[in-house]
């Protein structure tokens, strides 16, 4: 069983930064790959980014490639996701996730753990 608990949302300027946690409780922590997911109201729940296991591993979604880094420790049980050059349509409830394996990193129905989210507000 592994508890997700996302911090570090808030509200921005265009163009700011901000970085979010996700801490775990889980002691092996280090089995699951995790990702970042968002849903902005009206809108489905997307994919965002995800890091393997040991952190050497990472993909994102197109419109955050250059902008935003997933990274972890595991010695802190603790992924983060750092946003920079924040746009009003990165506006939305972040998630965090965790699953074991990469295979269709993209589809949240991949993953068994969810976080209750943080939201992240973009103003122009």
């Amino acid at each position: 069983q592994v508890q997700l608990v996302e911090s570090g949302g808030g509200l921005v300027q265009a163009g700011d930064s901000l970085r979010l946690s996700c801490a775990a409780s889980a002691l092996t922590f280090s089995r699951y790959a995790v990702g970042w997911f968002r849903q902005a109201p009206g809108k489905e729940r997307e994919f965002v980014a995800v890091i393997g296991r040991s952190g050497d591993i990472t993909y994102y979604t197109d419109s955050v490639k250059g902008r935003f880094t997933i990274s972890r420790d595991n010695a802190k049980n603790t992924v983060y996701l750092q946003m920079n050059s924040l746009k009003p349509e990165d506006t939305a409830v972040y998630y965090c996730a965790a699953r074991t394996g990469l295979s269709y990193y993209s589809s949240r129905a991949t993953y068994g753990y969810w976080g209750q989210g943080t939201q992240v507000t973009v103003s122009s």
